[in-house]
């Protein structure tokens, strides 16, 4: 028996992923976080296929929460409740419409829960990890930055220092829907650059990728947009899931199971796209922006202890 902790996993890819690693493994103990436990009858969804699943309350924009929820988590483990940790996936992220909002601890939001959360986690459960195991990050190909990737549907990202990014309307115009993309794809940006150098520093038979899960249709991404980009959105992208070039939500999800689980050969720090490792763009190989995220990210840890 094993557990493994994930994040999104309430609904989208998360919860197809999640639905496919219980079914393939009968041995794996899911633990969830979710705010508010997740929506109704996700859990139960799950508990349908086994019943080794947990939900913890946990709010990824809410440092107190996340150290709740992980101090649960060792509290489960330590006590014997749940298997030894294997790994962790973490799926959640969030982007606005905006590069203005807060959280409580006074971070900009799409910072706050696609890096800093994924990290603090990391952190608070890796001492407690068995090898062998596996972490992998939901990233994005939108930090390309590139119209083959993005589909002219979001900016490329403009990474300046960590402390910069943290902070509430870092973008031009932070109260565009262009503001809000680009902090998504600057957030990206960095999720690469945390996997590269937790890769240098988690031990040996603890491996981290990331996984990007290209065009998924359906997910939300022009939501609250302009008026062509709603159009795109509803229209135009549901069709690309019929190519090469996108997947369903469904198929997304799976090939996130696969990553989780390690079907894809990877190396420690490697990215992964869909059902290959490839390079992830060029401006994402930069240890030093790796270092100073990573210092950054854990003085943050260390002055909200």
């Amino acid at each position: 028996m094993r557990s493994m902790v994930m994040t999104g996993a309430t609904r989208g890819i998360g919860l197809i992923a999640a639905q496919e690693l219980l079914r393939r493994d009968r041995d794996l103990h899911l633990v969830i976080l979710a705010r508010g436990a997740g929506p109704a009858g996700f859990a139960d969804r799950l508990r349908a296929i086994s019943d080794h699943v947990t939900v913890i309350d946990t709010d990824l924009a809410d440092v107190a929460s996340i150290r709740a929820g992980a101090a649960r988590i060792l509290q489960l483990v330590d006590d014997g409740t749940i298997p030894p940790l294997q790994g962790f996936a973490g799926n959640a992220g969030v982007q606005f419409v905006d590069n203005v909002h807060v959280t409580g601890d006074g971070l900009e939001t799409t910072f706050a829960v696609n890096i800093y959360a994924n990290h603090l986690l990391i952190d608070l459960l890796r001492h407690r990890f068995v090898a062998p195991a596996r972490v992998v990050i939901t990233v994005s190909d939108t930090h390309f930055g590139d119209f083959r990737h993005t589909g002219g549907l979001v900016p490329a990202p403009q990474w300046t220092s960590p402390e910069a990014i943290a902070r509430r309307s870092a973008f031009p115009e932070p109260k565009t829907v262009t503001a809000g993309r680009m902090a998504y794809s600057t957030s990206k940006l960095g999720a690469i650059y945390l996997v590269h150098e937790w890769a240098r520093r988690l031990p040996d038979g603890v491996d981290i990728v990331s996984y990007n899960p290209s065009l998924v249709p359906g997910t939300g991404l022009a939501r609250e947009a302009s008026r062509r980009d709603q159009f795109v959105n509803r229209w135009i992208l549901p069709m690309l899931a019929l190519t090469p070039f996108a997947d369903r939500i469904s198929t997304a999800g799976r090939k996130l199971a696969d990553a989780i689980v390690g079907t894809v050969a990877a190396p420690s720090g490697a990215y992964i796209d869909r059902t290959r490792e490839v390079p992830s763009s060029d401006e994402s190989y930069d240890p030093a922006r790796e270092r100073a995220l990573w210092d950054y990210l854990q003085s943050l840890a260390s002055a909200n202890a």
